[in-house]
């Protein structure tokens, strides 16, 4: 069941006919190449390529085949090529041999071309909605728990910060992402419907009216490129990669902060299991998950980045490679984006323990060196002071806001009772553009 053969003499090995084929990955592209056969079938009879009967005929059939695919009537299934040998010889098991004139003014080329940009146009919208999900979550779980808790670097605690501010980063993470996908998007809404194999055709067609019809911004300038171009697809996997390294990092605190040793949040059992041997375990999976699937989004651009960096103008079979890498990054990212989104939905956030993790930090140190400055103090000298009072406060087993201004001044004579409101957790984060970690967006 092929679209070529006439100028073949032998039968096609079986291996090879089983190597060939992409029909068990293509078969997603039936929606997308059914509308863009419509959409080339009202251009054909628009050019006079067609009589109004013979289009009439053919968008009826195509039509029915796209209701019996989606009702369950037809399987996409069977010893075709790809899914346009699939739609194109049922199609004309339906209409007889005026089917064989649907690809009339196409090659194969511009067809895979034209429904790939398709589907990867429609599904980076819906990758662009559960952005918005998730942003919406991590927005609403910060709204709802505004408290403090220890910023870290080095995973050392070092400043505090609320928990709002840091789901905030992670907003401003996915916010990016979205922007970055919607600009995808954009660059790749070209038709490359008319392109040919590579170079046009020499039927006198009309391409603005497919690229209306599908509502394209342009037609592709250049044929060679359009039936070649694999970067929207790089591009999205890119994009993808970079939205899945988020994802992992968000992944990697909820991990660290649900362990014992932190216990700042509690996962829902939802998205946690358990040990087969030990019955108190509750295992954070749906992170650990994400976290492992980063790198399988990884790899999928990276293949496709390997068949494409040598390959000559135009189409080559190499090509047929792109769906399987692009597919799977696809849907490996917008389960680990509804994962994520129903994760920060249910989890509890600990707020006593991470007002306990603050107070053990010396979280406030950099205040006492900010107070010393506001004194007077040069902010290299107050460094050193603070230093030798961490090393006091050490020794004597206490915090720095437990410190009686006796001890203070032993460390410095321009510390006065007014450090104590100074230095306090709650009041720290309202001072100067600090103010803006209690700022939660809507």
């Amino acid at each position: 069941m092929k679209l070529w053969g006439g100028r073949f003499t032998n039968r096609e090995d079986e291996i090879m006919k089983k190597f060939n084929t992409s029909l068990p990955v293509d078969h997603r592209l039936y929606h997308e190449d059914i509308v863009g056969s419509l959409a080339h079938v009202t251009m054909l009879v628009h050019c006079d390529l067609l009589t109004p009967e013979e289009g009439e005929l053919l968008v009826n059939g195509l039509q029915s085949i796209l209701i019996d695919i989606e009702s369950g009537d037809l399987k996409v299934e069977g010893e075709y090529e790809d899914i346009h040998s699939f739609v194109e010889m049922n199609l004309t098991e339906r209409v007889g041999e005026t089917g064989k004139k649907l690809h009339t003014a196409r090659s194969r080329n511009d067809q895979v071309a034209l429904d790939m940009r398709l589907y990867a146009k429609n599904k980076a919208s819906e990758v662009c909605d559960s952005l918005q999900l998730l942003i919406d979550s991590l927005n609403k779980k910060a709204s709802e728990n505004n408290v403090i808790m220890p910023g870290y670097t080095h995973l050392q605690r070092a400043q505090v910060v609320t928990f709002s501010h840091h789901l905030g980063a992670y907003v401003q993470m996915f916010t990016r992402d979205k922007k970055r996908v919607e600009n995808a998007i954009e660059l790749l809404d070209e038709n490359p419907l008319g392109c040919g194999a590579l170079a046009g055709t020499t039927h006198d067609i009309d391409r603005n009216v497919t690229t209306e019809l599908l509502a394209f911004s342009k037609p592709v300038d250049n044929f060679l490129d359009g039936v070649s171009d694999r970067d929207y697809l790089l591009e999205l996997m890119s994009n993808f990669s970079i939205t899945m390294m988020h994802l992992s990092r968000l992944s990697e605190e909820l991990i660290i902060w649900s362990s014992q040793e932190f216990n700042f949040i509690k996962m829902a059992d939802a998205y946690s299991t358990g040990s087969s041997i030990m019955p108190q375990k509750k295992n954070p999976d749906a992170a650990e998950l994400i976290r492992g699937k980063t790198g399988r989004v990884y790899g999928s651009l990276f293949s496709l980045l390997t068949t494409m960096k040598g390959l000559p103008l135009a189409y080559n079979k190499d090509m047929q490679e792109d769906k399987e890498q692009f597919f799977d990054a696809l849907d490996t990212v917008m389960d680990c984006l509804e994962i994520m989104a129903k994760m920060i939905e249910t989890l509890h956030v600990n707020e006593d323990n991470m007002k306990a993790a603050i107070k053990a930090g010396f979280l406030n140190a950099t205040e006492v060196a900010d107070y010393l400055v506001s004194k007077g103090t040069a902010f290299r000298d107050a460094h050193g002071i603070v230093g030798q009072l961490i090393i006091y406060c050490e020794k004597e087993n206490k915090a720095i806001e437990d410190l009686t201004i006796d001890e203070f001044a032993k460390f410095s004579d321009q510390i006065d009772e007014d450090i104590y409101p100074y230095i306090d957790y709650e009041n720290s984060i309202t001072k100067g553009n600090k103010g803006l970690l209690n700022k939660v967006k809507k």
